[in-house]
C-alpha cells in the first residue's frame, strides 16, 4: 500500500471534515423561532460530519487500515451505519417537523448498537477461513438495505412536499427544495459505494477518501444557501399544514354531486373564476391557492378540486400558464418593451424566472419568440 497517498488524502480530508462539521454544529442562525427546525438539522449533519471525522482521526493516527484490514471495515460499516440515520434525519427535518421523535430516534440508537455489537462479535470471528468475510458481507448488505429505505422515505416525503407546494403556490416553492433530491440521489450513489469502497483494495484507498471531498463539499454550501430560503418554505409548510388540519372537518368533494358525476359545486366556482380571470387576478404576485378561495368565497378544497380535474394541471401550473399567455400578448402588443417589465407586469417574481419558464415551455427565450412573432407579421 502506498502508505504516503493514504496519508495525504487523510490530511487533506479530514480538516474539511473538522471545519463543516464545528462550522455546521456551532455557527449562528437569525434569532427566530422559524429557524428552529433548520438549526436541528444543521447541527445534526454537523455532528455527522464529525463522526465522521472522528473516523478518519482514527485511521491518520493509528493506521488500522494498515494494522488491521477487517477491523478497518467494520469499524467503517457502523461509522456510516450511524450517519446514514443521522444525514436522513437532518433533511426529514427539513420536510416533516414532526419527524424526529424520541421513540424514533431510541428505536434508530438501538439500530446503531445492535449493528455496532454484530460487528464487533464478527471482529472477533477468526480472520482465517470465510467466516469473518461472510459475517462481514452481510454486515455491508444490511447497511445498504438500511441505507436504502431511508433514501425512498426521504424521497417519498420530498415528493409529496413538491406536489403540496405545486397545488397550492403560484410561485416554484419546489425549487428551493431541490437541491435535497440532488444530494439524497447522491448520497444513495455515495451511500451504497462507501459500503463497497471500504472493501478496496490497500492501494486505491486514498480513491474513496478522496471522493467523499465534493460531497461534503456540496453539502455545506446547501445548507449556507438553504438559509436564505428557509424562512420562505417554512412559512409555506406553515400554511399549508395549518389550512389542512382546519379542513380535516370539511365534507369531501365527492360527497357533493348533482348527477353522480360532476360535483354540485362545480358551475358556482366555474362562474368566480371566469369572473376573475376577466379582471387578471392571475397578475397578483406570490398568489396561494389559500388566497384565491378566499377571494372567490368558497372552500380550498373545492378549488384545488375543480383546477385539478378540469384545467388538468396543478394550481402552480395553471398560474403560470395564465401568466404566460398574458406575457405573449403584452409581447404582441408592445413589442418594444423590456422583457424585465413584461415579466413585472405578467406576475412573475423575477425576469430570469420568467425567462427559464417561457423557454421551458415555447420552446425558446422571449426575446426570440418575439422576434419571429414580429418576422411573421410583418
Amino acid at each position: 500500500m502506498d502508505q504516503s497517498l493514504y496519508s495525504y488524502s487523510l490530511i487533506v480530508a479530514l480538516p474539511l471534515m473538522l471545519f463543516f462539521g464545528f462550522h455546521l454544529l456551532l455557527a449562528q442562525a437569525p434569532p427566530k423561532k422559524d429557524f428552529s427546525n433548520f438549526l436541528l438539522s444543521r447541527r445534526t449533519i454537523g455532528v455527522a460530519l464529525l463522526i465522521l471525522a472522528l473516523n478518519y482521526t482514527v485511521h491518520l493516527f493509528f493506521g488500522i487500515r494498515i494494522t488491521n484490514i477487517n477491523a478497518t471495515i467494520l469499524l467503517n460499516l457502523s461509522t456510516y451505519f450511524i450517519c446514514y440515520w443521522l444525514f436522513s434525519a437532518a433533511m426529514m427535518t427539513l420536510l416533516d417537523h414532526r419527524y424526529v421523535t424520541k421513540a424514533r430516534f431510541c428505536r434508530h440508537t438501538i439500530l446503531w448498537i445492535s449493528f455496532s455489537v454484530s460487528s464487533y462479535i464478527v471482529s472477533l470471528l477468526p480472520s482465517t477461513g470465510k467466516i469473518q468475510d461472510i459475517g462481514t458481507s452481510v454486515l455491508a448488505a444490511i447497511l445498504m438495505i438500511y441505507g436504502i429505505l431511508l433514501s425512498v422515505q426521504l424521497l417519498r416525503t420530498y415528493t409529496k412536499s413538491i406536489k403540496m407546494f405545486n397545488n397550492t403556490h403560484s410561485d416554484d416553492i419546489g425549487a428551493y427544495i431541490r437541491w435535497m433530491s440532488i444530494f439524497t440521489y447522491w448520497a444513495i450513489g455515495f451511500g451504497v459505494s462507501c459500503g463497497l469502497l471500504t472493501f478496496l483494495p490497500n492501494e486505491y484507498v486514498f480513491l474513496w477518501i478522496l471522493s467523499s471531498i465534493p460531497f461534503y463539499i456540496y453539502l455545506y454550501c446547501c445548507y449556507q444557501n438553504y438559509v436564505l430560503f428557509y424562512e420562505r418554505v417554512e412559512k409555506a409548510f406553515e400554511e399549508d399544514l395549518n389550512t389542512y388540519v382546519q379542513e380535516d372537518d370539511t365534507d369531501s368533494p365527492a360527497e357533493n354531486t348533482d348527477d353522480g358525476n360532476t360535483p354540485a359545486y362545480y358551475p358556482d366556482i366555474s362562474r368566480r373564476i371566469r369572473a376573475w380571470m376577466d379582471n387578471k387576478g392571475y397578475l397578483q404576485p406570490g398568489i396561494t391557492l389559500n388566497e384565491l378561495s378566499t377571494q372567490l368565497c368558497t372552500n380550498r378544497t373545492y378549488l384545488s378540486d375543480y383546477i385539478n380535474n378540469v384545467y388538468k394541471r396543478n394550481f402552480r401550473d395553471w398560474i403560470t400558464d395564465l401568466r404566460l399567455e398574458y406575457a405573449k400578448r403584452l409581447m404582441k402588443q408592445q413589442p418594444r418593451q423590456r422583457i424585465q417589465e413584461i415579466s413585472e407586469a405578467s406576475g412573475f417574481l423575477s425576469s430570469s424566472h420568467f425567462t427559464r419558464t417561457f423557454s421551458a415551455k415555447e420552446g425558446c427565450s422571449p426575446v426570440r419568440w418575439r422576434n419571429r412573432i414580429q418576422v411573421m407579421q410583418q
